[in-house]
């Protein structure tokens, strides 16, 4: 029997869903929002396109407004930040301990989006009260593009039959311990960094806080040709859409492009073309690519040197990469030797 819509292959719809979804969200983000950070909206739309269920519309705007709420608590920090920092660095630290382990613990989608929000605010409103309202802003309306061009995707190319999918297991909490002590030694140096200068850390925060994710379901064997490999990706990739944006510089341009690499992005996300790397690769390749293009589309705005910027941002996002592999290394060393210890004790 023909189903409806037959003529679309099931296995490419999740691809023709995120390519359209990324088609509805950029020219609302960057044109009809106006809105003063669009790309941080652009890549919490991505987050929840990329889920295997929309967002449904009204709640959505609850979780909006409760993420409004919620992020107003980092700009409370501010004060704390610039009064008493150590302690501030340290409150942040255990708030991020306990997103990451009740996130993995959980495996909520969500968990992304609140690593962003307590890390992105407090840096923005130590530049200036009014960036942390921007940030505040761009949080929110990105929950509403995703759930409102995810409903319009998924009501154009809808699955042609639900099947639930079991959830993978949970990890328990000794290896939810490890991985939430994993994503806090990943973003904690970078966040101190950003205070420090926090509008040429901006970029550098989403950065980390996509490389945390990730990081999160590798072994240290895999990090490095992962995390720089899909930095470098992401990096060449916003160079192609860069290069095809001078031939003619629009709205609809952009957003053709960006379309056309996700497009090409999601068939190796959703394995419809082989890969030997894993979905989580192909996802931190296309998040890299809208850090990396959104602040040079605003560089070209502001008349400011894009390929200067282009250039700091990749050693940047390279270092970056580095230092997370590296941290990934050091943490699993140190859990092989200290698991006799354990063993010891569980013993006794």
């Amino acid at each position: 029997m023909f189903t409806k819509r037959a003529w679309i292959d099931a296995s490419s719809r999740p691809v023709l869903r995120l390519m359209l979804g990324m088609g509805i969200a950029l020219p609302a983000a960057y044109g009809f929002l106006t809105l003063s950070i669009p790309h941080i909206s652009l890549l919490i739309a991505v987050l929840l396109l990329s889920q295997p269920k929309p967002l449904p519309l009204l709640k959505s705007a609850v979780l909006a407004v409760l993420l409004m709420l919620l992020t107003g608590i980092g700009v409370l920090l501010v004060p704390l930040l610039e009064n008493y920092a150590f302690m501030a660095v340290l409150l942040i630290a255990v708030v991020l301990f306990v997103l990451f382990y009740w996130g993995n613990r959980n495996a909520n989608p969500l968990l992304n989006i609140l690593v962003l929000s307590f890390t992105l605010i407090p840096v923005a409103g130590v530049q200036e009260q009014a960036a942390a309202t921007a940030v505040i802003q761009a949080l929110a309306a990105g929950v509403l593009l995703g759930s409102f061009s995810g409903f319009i995707a998924f009501t154009i190319f809808p699955d042609a039959q639900v099947s639930e999918k079991k959830p993978q297991p949970a990890p328990d909490a000794e290896a939810a311990g490890w991985i939430a002590i994993r994503g806090v030694v990943i973003v904690l140096p970078v966040l101190i960094l950003a205070l420090q200068n926090p509008a040429f850390y901006m970029a550098a925060i989403m950065k980390t806080t996509a490389l945390s994710q990730q990081a999160g379901t590798l072994s240290a064997k895999q990090a490095g040709r992962e995390l720089v490999g899909s930095t470098f990706l992401g990096a060449l990739l916003a160079m192609l859409v860069w290069a095809g944006l001078t031939l003619w510089p629009s709205l609809w341009m952009f957003s053709l492009w960006i379309m056309l690499v996700s497009g090409w992005l999601a068939q190796r996300l959703y394995r419809l073309c082989s890969s030997a790397y894993p979905p989580s690769f192909w996802m931190n390749a296309l998040i890299t690519l809208l850090i990396f293009i959104g602040p040079a589309v605003q560089d070209s705005a502001n008349g400011n040197d894009v390929y200067r910027a282009a250039a700091i941002r990749l050693a940047l996002f390279t270092a970056i990469a580095l230092y997370a592999w590296a941290a990934i290394y050091g943490l699993e060393f140190t859990r092989t030797r200290l698991r006799p210890a354990r063993a010891l004790l569980r013993g006794i």
